[in-house]
């Protein structure tokens, strides 16, 4: 029978049932190839209920650092009968099916282009621990040993990984090892080890660490000077308050004093936690929120208040799968229109794409920057797969040199020495106002932040006039914003080519990995990664400089191709989507298939492009 054979390139799975403890270990493992040197990229696909259905825990091992998802599974780990007929026919012809077979496995199950492993992990553990609940922990430990053996894996590298991990309950060390070692006598002892997928030690990591995104988010806040938090709970936006809250409780407090320099607010909705950030910022603090997709549409009437009344605002949306409550613990791109116009009336707003937790910490400190800067809300769009799962990042840097930019505010000298202060006078012709921070002086540079229409001194009215030269101030606004948010990031061949590809946010190592696939096939594809939201210059060249233009996303309207048609008014039938809106992040081959399918047909027209 043929055998999947590989060094440091496969794909292993886990299918568990949620809510055993499976996650610490699957995560241990994870960790242990990551510190072999071997660049991985685990996934944590999980039900949005508590417990008890299917789970999967999904590590891509790439030595050369490919780090988007991939299609088929070369070994899979599968403790979960209810999920298990679909569990086997997700692996490749020829490679490897790890299960517990403390009970014989269905004959139904059986497929003659598949190595099956049988590794008793209930039986051993029934065998060495009295306690129920701890032999149904100690199994994730069993299959964790038999892996080792398996892919011929430094054993000492887990053992450290165990000791830190339960470094507060040096109790659970021991019984930890023992179900680890039960695992690995196993798989010596019945199986030929390693089997045709191995690991063998590299150094291809370098200085990278393992973070997520939402934490990576959180700390960006930290550095970026937050001191106020107003959110509502939901997944998968969470932890980045978490983060956030972990840090202030080390970094915020007075170190004479022990005072919480910092405020988290847990608010009773989404909309009532934006008016927290509002009003804190307006009265000087830097204070955001995080949300998702359904939180966005809540909190819409106050991003289209701090909008028209120019306050900053810094609002992190991890999307997930929708419509409404769609899939909570998916990940998709589908926010990208309503985050884009926020709330009724006339709005845009400034989005940010960040694709590592680096670029979550970065562009998290930047959002705050441009809030100042620009006096209006900036949404930082991570995603569920960015934001919960780790990734593979460059350690995250810090200039202890940085200044904040607060822009256009004005102190008490700047007051007294002006005779009348017009909170919306465009005094700069770039769009952007002085504001005052409420008590800078006793007298001067009061003014009435309303919803309402108002004149350039801040006072009501409704003169139609009137009304549209704000409008338009505002709009002149969009236009100064183009000059501050991070540049798209090319990716241009040597080649000329004729055709381009469009990529955003985590469909980013997906897309880059296509491109050398697409490569390797003949077709050549210039490459730009938008960056941000408004787009500017560069972005209209490279696609007036490209007959078609693959738009890679992961919604199913092709939401950001609809923005760049609607903002740069790009013919439509120069923009081909290529879609993903599974709830599992988008492979390279896939969008190696789609552009193949829409890439022009005739063998000369390829040749001609690959020439």
């Amino acid at each position: 029978m043929l055998k999947v054979s590989a060094v440091n390139d496969f794909v292993v799975r886990f299918a568990n049932v949620n809510g055993t403890g499976s996650a610490s270990a699957n995560n241990m493992f994870a960790k242990a190839v990551f510190r072999m040197g071997i660049p991985i990229s685990p996934k944590n696909i999980f039900p949005s209920n508590i417990q008890g259905l299917p789970t999967w825990f999904e590590v891509r091992i790439n030595e050369k650092g490919y780090l988007g998802r991939r299609a088929g599974v070369d070994l899979m780990v599968c403790v979960n009968p209810e999920s298990m007929a679909n569990d086997i026919a997700s692996v490749k012809p020829g490679g490897y099916f790890v299960y517990d077979n403390t009970r014989k496995l269905h004959k139904e199950y059986l497929r003659d282009d598949v190595h099956f492993i049988g590794i008793p992990m209930m039986q051993l553990c029934m065998d060495h621990y009295a306690d129920p609940r701890k032999q149904q922990l100690f199994k994730n430990m069993v299959y964790v040993g038999a892996l080792a053996t398996l892919l011929d894996m430094d054993v000492n590298i887990i053992k450290v990984i165990i000791s830190e991990q339960f470094e507060k309950k040096p109790k659970l060390i021991s019984p930890n090892y023992q179900a680890l070692q039960l695992g690995i006598d196993h798989a010596k002892e019945n199986y030929e080890c390693p089997l045709g997928v191995r690991l063998e030690r590299r150094n291809n990591v370098g200085d990278h660490i393992l973070i997520d995104g939402n934490t990576a988010s959180g700390l960006g806040a930290i550095y970026a000077g937050a001191t106020v938090a107003a959110w509502y709970p939901i997944t998968p936006s969470t932890s980045v308050v978490k983060a956030f809250e972990k840090y202030a409780k080390k970094l915020r407090i007075d170190q004479e004093t022990g005072q919480k320099k910092y405020a988290i607010i847990q608010a009773e909705d989404e909309l009532a936690a934006m008016g927290m950030v509002i009003g804190a910022t307006w009265n000087g603090a830097r204070a955001f929120t995080a949300t998702s997709g359904p939180g966005v549409s809540l909190m819409s009437e106050f991003i289209g208040l701090a909008y028209f009344a120019e306050i900053p605002v810094v609002l992190i949306n991890v999307q997930r799968g929708g419509p409404s409550t769609g899939m909570p613990t998916r990940t998709q791109q589908p926010d990208i229109l309503s985050s884009a116009y926020a709330s009724h009336g006339d709005t845009k707003h400034v989005l940010l794409f960040p694709s590592t937790p680096a670029e979550c910490f970065e562009h998290t400190v930047a959002a705050f920057d441009l809030a100042d800067r620009l006096q209006t809300p900036i949404i930082v769009m991570s995603d569920l797969d960015l934001g919960m799962n780790n990734h593979m990042s460059p350690p995250l840097e810090w200039d202890d040199s940085k200044k904040y930019d607060l822009g256009k505010v004005l102190n008490a000298e700047d007051l007294e020495n002006m005779e009348v202060y017009g909170r919306y006078l465009d005094v700069d012709d770039d769009g952007v106002c002085y504001r005052t921070i409420p008590g800078t002086h006793p007298t001067k540079g009061s003014f009435f932040t309303r919803g309402t229409s108002r004149d350039e001194y801040a006072q009501y009215t409704e003169d139609g006039s009137v009304y549209v030269r704000i409008v338009d101030r505002i709009l002149k606004k969009w236009e100064t914003a183009k000059d501050y948010v991070p540049v798209p990031v090319f990716r241009i061949h040597d080649i000329p080519s004729q055709c381009g590809i469009i990529f955003f946010g985590t469909t980013r190592y997906a897309a880059l990995e296509a491109i050398d696939m697409l490569e390797a096939e003949g077709i050549i594809l210039d490459g730009m990664r938008i960056l941000a939201f408004p787009f500017n210059k560069m972005v209209e060249e490279f696609i007036e400089n490209h007959e078609k233009i693959f738009v890679i996303e992961q919604n199913r309207d092709a939401q950001f191709r609809s923005l760049l048609i609607n903002e740069l008014e790009v013919n439509p039938k120069k923009l081909i989507k290529v879609l993903n809106y599974d709830g599992k992040p988008i492979t390279a081959d896939t969008i190696k298939n789609q552009i193949i399918e829409k890439y022009p047909s005739s063998p000369q027209e390829k040749t001609q492009t690959a020439s």
